[in-house]
């Protein structure tokens, strides 16, 4: 399936935007803007000669909105303009902030009032100190090479702890202060393992949740030829793809070898 919008986090911090409009539809984009640490500039023409590189269009008069898109695209703008998906070069999605963790949820425009609703939920689901787990394993990085030399170890050993039930599971309060712990080895699990899957059916929509996650974190799959596409997509990106019988890499950590439906 073709996403509508690539989702992007673009840093602002310092950089002037212009932010053009006023009253209830415009406020709220400077707020943003702000909370972003970038520097609102309420003129086009000022903005276009600082360098800004995004422009949100909030006027009450249509005409004028398009007006304005269209000067902000010519001068190389990215541009969002309020309600009018049409003429937006990107879209501002419902935030969930546990910084240094970001969600961000959109619907390309179709509904302001959705993305708000799931993020809503989502807020009630994760802990409030989820960003102490992403801070506290950025602070760890260095060591955490050193106990996992490469790279396939270090995404092994992370899917593990990060899993559901795992020792640094991102939906139950306190991981962080269980980081250290974990890289001392008090939760260490072997690294490396091979899982052979028989698949039910080759429609992806009917991958369990298992086949799924494991998909997910693997950094090798093997399957044969006759395993659809659209299944394998369901693979991390930079997971290897292996024909069988093909050998697998030395080092690999999660192997997966998938077996099409079709005997």
């Amino acid at each position: 399936m073709t996403m509508r919008s690539l989702p992007l986090f673009h840093r602002i911090a310092g950089q002037p935007v212009v932010v053009l409009g006023e009253g209830d539809m415009a406020e709220p984009k400077r707020r943003l803007v702000e909370r972003a640490g970038g520097e609102v500039i309420a003129d086009l023409a000022e903005g276009i000669d600082r360098g800004a590189r995004l422009a949100f269009i909030a006027h009450n008069d249509p005409a004028m909105c398009e007006a304005d898109a269209i000067r902000a695209r010519c001068a190389g703008l990215l541009v969002n303009v309020v309600d009018q998906p049409a003429l937006c070069d990107f879209t501002t999605p419902s935030i969930l902030d546990r910084d240094p963790v970001l969600l961000a949820i959109g619907t390309s425009g179709a509904s302001a009032g959705l993305a708000k609703q799931l993020r809503l939920r989502l807020e009630a689901l994760l802990p409030a100190d989820l960003g102490l787990l992403a801070s506290k394993l950025e602070a760890l990085r260095v060591r955490l090479r050193q106990v996992y030399p490469t790279g396939a170890e270090r995404r092994q050993a992370l899917d593990a702890a990060l899993t559901a039930g795992g020792p640094l599971d991102p939906l139950a309060s306190g991981a962080h202060e269980r980081a250290e712990a974990w890289l001392d080895g008090a939760f260490r699990q072997d690294a490396g393992q091979r899982v052979e899957i028989r698949l039910a059916s080759n429609d992806p929509e009917d991958l369990t949740l298992r086949t799924a996650r494991l998909l997910g974190s693997a950094d090798v799959v093997l399957h044969d030829a006759a395993v659809p596409l659209a299944i394998l997509a369901r693979a991390r990106a930079d997971a290897k793809r292996l024909v069988l019988p093909a050998e697998v890499p030395e080092g690999a950590g999660l192997v997966v070898v998938l077996l099409s439906a079709i005997p």
